[in-house]
């Protein structure tokens, strides 16, 4: 009996020797648990985050992603928002979370705020999220694993500052057939 338990736990060691290598190669996720990102060939991530709480992908400035953005008054309300990419390809939903050069999303960002994320450069913005006055639009560039582009330490990210008009007073206006009361009476 005392054989077999030996014989037993030799293999139980030898087993977890060969599989624990190839598990470890299969895990692939970009994640390595409590949030931290693993280490991938693409840029150097940094202990450093954005606004949001993840980690920068810092990348050679060369070759680094860039973003424009350009918001304009849609005619039937909202904003139109329009996205330029340079060396950056949105990825398809569904895409492996891993960090692939130049290959990822867009957050869009209003008065610093996150309103959506973009798989495409078009976006119509509802009014309801750019009320009066003055705001800030920002598009940031994020690898598929969750780290954002960086160069220098700073995010990828391009801001455009809009104005929303004040709506104009909603006026009462009489039924037809009907009379309007006088004034002071």
């Amino acid at each position: 009996m005392l054989m077999t338990s030996w014989i037993r736990s030799t293999l139980a060691a030898l087993t977890a020797c060969v599989l624990l290598p190839l598990g470890a190669a299969g895990c692939t996720s970009g994640h390595t648990g409590a949030g931290a990102v693993s280490s991938s060939p693409v840029g150097e991530v940094l202990d450093a985050t954005d606004g949001t709480g993840r980690h920068l992908r810092e990348v050679d400035p060369k070759s680094a992603p860039q973003v424009g953005v350009e918001v304009t008054p849609h005619p039937g309300g909202g904003w139109n928002v329009r996205l330029t990419f340079h060396h950056f390809r949105c990825s398809a939903p569904g895409a492996r979370p891993s960090a692939v050069t130049g290959r990822g999303l867009a957050h869009l960002f209003v008065d610093g705020r996150r309103v959506t994320r973009l798989r495409s450069p078009r976006y119509q913005l509802p009014d309801r999220l750019v009320p009066h006055g003055t705001h800030h639009v920002t598009a940031r560039l994020y690898a598929d694993d969750g780290t954002v582009w960086a160069v220098h330490g700073r995010p990828v990210q391009s801001t455009a500052d809009i104005t929303a008009p004040e709506e104009p007073p909603v006026t009462a206006r009489p039924a037809a057939g009907t009379t309007a009361p006088a004034a002071g009476k």
